[in-house]
């Protein structure tokens, strides 16, 4: 029996998505060597080559290469990645995705509200206010990216559930943003 065989029959598939690339599991990543990671591994298991090979074999590149897109697509996105890592390490991050207003954005999300509405309903000069608005608030979600990759280099320097905590409320704080300007850029469009 050829070793993919034995290996698809022991449903040896990677357990996670680092197995997949056969790197420690990490918050920061060199996208650039992985992405030739990627090429390499695509063009090793792409099923085309196992055309002629039997069944199993055949299913196992499939299932691989399904596996290795899913991951590239999770680890080339920080926030995904991110999210990843939390959940694989018992983090429910279903819980933080809250409609809840972070404290310390609570005036400025009302009176983004209102200046939404008075946009829709017509008014021009609330147009500037969302306007400055979508500024504010996506400068708010840079900064907040920045410090996403600050807690990525410490937890990878020194893996704490602090770290992993402070990522959690980062992201829900991030999540919150992303919709506020998704809000103001439909309403500006």
């Amino acid at each position: 029996m050829r070793l993919w065989n034995l290996i698809y029959r022991m449903n040896a598939l990677p357990a996670d998505y680092f197995a997949v690339f056969g790197i420690s599991l990490q918050l920061a990543l060199d996208l650039p060597e992985l992405q030739r990671q990627f090429y390499v591994l695509s063009k090793q298991h792409h099923p085309d080559r196992f055309a002629r090979a039997s069944a199993d074999e055949q299913r196992y590149a499939l299932d691989f290469t399904s596996l290795l897109n899913d991951a590239w697509r999770v680890f080339r996105d920080p926030v995904a990645r991110a999210e990843y890592v939390l959940k694989l390490l018992g983090y429910d991050t279903a819980d933080s995705r809250t409609n809840t207003v972070p404290a310390e954005l609570l005036e400025e999300v009302f009176e983004l509200n209102m200046a939404l509405e008075e946009a829709r309903d017509g008014d021009s000069g609330a147009r500037k206010q969302v306007a400055e608005a979508l500024t504010h608030f996506t400068a708010l979600r840079q900064d907040l990216d920045v410090e996403r990759d600050r807690i990525f280099a410490a937890y990878d320097a020194a893996p704490a559930d602090t770290h992993l905590e402070a990522l959690r409320s980062l992201l829900n704080r991030r999540r919150y943003i992303d919709n506020l300007v998704r809000d103001a850029q439909q309403a500006l469009s």
